[in-house]
């Protein structure tokens, strides 16, 4: 693998070369980003996947949701529709992708939008009856047209954007100079008891600016697993064999919390839309077994496997430092922003 990156490394400065041009005429207006009279928060990531923005959006909206009307605005990715659709009861997974239907089906009381075109995705959403207060961009760091009030920077515990490098040598969709944009930066999926000591050891890394605050979380699993029916105690899921399937970037923590010596692990790419073939053989495991799958590819398989059989596991991101100072910062520029709307 090391071998390999170096020979993909000249590759990796032509990347370099043109992320850089780009950002460089959206920094000089020559290419134009718009603004707009909503506070717009902006989740995403400098790398390719695996960061935890649902659990991070997610977040955002149960902070905002009981003061502000919320919407998310995502671009749908492996959706079977184009342009922009606004979440309602006939909506699927297939329809708006997993991750805005799983908003979706959490959240019923906000509006979930998708359109890979950010900038009219916002002005359709503005043109609502009821306009949102607040819009929640979902995997938009680099999507600069759109320029947003605030940016929260995910970067992974196990993988800094610091020790990483640009597409395709590593998987870095621009340079860590783009950090510089970040309000918030975020270190993802932490042990649970991080130490301080690491926490500044990371910050080292990083190199954030001044003006800038880092923060740390850590992904807490539900202690019930649910089907459409019923919910199961984690402890009385483990009598009994089962079979574990996740269609995520990093299925690891999410297999190592649940899987016992006579279960079945079944991984799949990230995003992965099940075939015909697949659901048939998931079917005849159901049989006599339960499927454990993750919330994201719950939303792929609640019609398509029997519902008293499949169960998913949820997430929340759970932050370890300074939380009032995230929450308070955050309430702070949608309050002030929503008063000068």
């Amino acid at each position: 693998m090391k071998f390999l990156r170096k020979l993909l490394f000249p590759f990796s400065f032509i990347y370099l070369l043109i992320t850089a041009v780009r950002n460089f005429l959206f920094d000089k207006g020559v290419f134009k980003s718009y603004t707009f009279p909503v506070p717009v928060i902006a989740v995403g990531n400098l790398s390719t996947g695996g960061t935890g923005k649902s659990p991070q959006t997610e977040y955002l909206i149960r902070l905002l949701s009981e003061q502000y009307r919320v919407a998310t605005l995502s671009r749908g990715y492996k959706r079977k529709s184009k342009g922009f659709i606004l979440a309602n009861q006939n909506s699927n997974a297939d329809i708006l992708g997993d991750e805005p239907y799983q908003f979706y089906s959490k959240f019923p009381s906000i509006q979930v939008a998708v359109d890979a075109d950010r900038k009219n995705g916002i002005e359709q959403l503005l043109a609502l009856q009821s306009k949102p207060e607040v819009i929640i961009l979902d995997d938009a760091y680099q999507h600069r047209r759109v320029k947003a009030g605030f940016y929260i920077l995910l970067t992974s515990y196990g993988d800094l954007y610091a020790e990483d490098y640009l597409l395709p040598a590593g998987n870095l969709r621009e340079s860590r100079k783009g950090a510089q944009r970040a309000n918030y930066i975020v270190v993802t999926k932490c042990p649970s008891d991080l130490s301080k000591v690491e926490m500044e050891n990371i910050k080292k890394k990083l190199k954030p600016k001044k003006s800038q605050k880092v923060f740390f979380t850590s992904i807490k699993y539900d202690e019930y697993v649910y089907s459409k029916e019923v919910s199961i105690n984690i402890d009385d899921l483990s009598e009994q064999p089962k079979v574990l399937v996740a269609g995520i970037a990093k299925p690891k923590p999410f297999f190592d919390y649940l899987m016992e010596d006579y279960d079945e692990v079944m991984a799949f790419p990230d995003h992965h839309n099940f075939t015909e073939n697949e659901i048939t053989v998931l079917n005849k495991k159901a049989e006599d077994r339960r499927i454990v799958t993750t919330e994201k590819d719950y939303v792929r398989l609640v019609d398509k496997l029997p519902a008293d059989r499949l169960f998913y596991l949820p997430i929340k991101s759970r932050l370890l430092n300074d939380k009032s100072d995230f929450d308070n910062t955050i309430l702070d520029y949608v309050g002030k922003s929503t008063a000068n709307c």
